[in-house]
């Protein structure tokens, strides 16, 4: 009776170790689908960036440092490749830096095309700026659920009992997106 005792807790605790890995295994490979998502979207951002300013080239020419900056803060951030498994909380965080220039020199393009009323008419940066508002919107969401995919894993891998299988096969805990710094306060609004 004993053996049968004891083989029952062995199936039992190999079946929760599989169970338990398999479940583990799940959620890691969310986070990567999450993390591909997001990236997905800077990419299409990227991708609008050349567009965008060969169109205010056009109607801007004198603002090359403006154009200039934009296309080197895309270079900058493309060049930075990130995957699921090095999501540490420094390379995280130098992502969103090199991200967060992208966002800050558009934001300096779209306010040239102010002072260029025809430039503001043009169908082409009119389309183009409606798909950048689009994406950044994408971004934000994909950015939102990659931080839900890696607080499930998160707390899946420090939670007991299955901390000590998340240990042992290397299991660890993922980075978050946080906010940028600065956007804690409201930007000024001046007329």
């Amino acid at each position: 009776m004993k053996k049968w005792i004891a083989l029952g807790v062995v199936v039992l605790a190999a079946l929760w170790a599989f169970s338990t890995y398999n479940g583990l295994v799940t959620k890691d490979e969310a986070v990567s689908t999450a993390w591909s998502n997001v990236e997905t979207q800077y990419q299409r951002r990227a991708d609008l960036i050349p567009n965008l300013v060969n169109t205010v080239k056009g109607y801007a020419a004198h603002e090359s440092a403006t154009l200039e900056g934009v296309v080197a803060a895309r270079a900058a951030a493309t060049s930075i490749k990130l995957s699921a498994e090095e999501l540490t909380p420094e390379k995280l965080a130098q992502y969103q830096a090199a991200q967060s220039e992208v966002r800050t020199a558009l934001g300096r393009l779209i306010a040239i095309a102010e002072n260029y009323p025809d430039l503001k008419a043009n169908q082409n940066f009119l389309e183009l700026q409606a798909q950048l508002e689009g994406t950044e919107n994408r971004i934000a969401v994909a950015r939102k659920e990659f931080n839900e995919v890696a607080k499930r894993y998160n707390v899946a891998v420090r939670r007991f009992p299955a901390n000590l299988l998340a240990g042992a096969f290397g299991f660890d805990k993922k980075a978050y997106f946080e906010a940028a710094e600065g956007t804690a306060q409201a930007p000024a609004v001046a007329f």
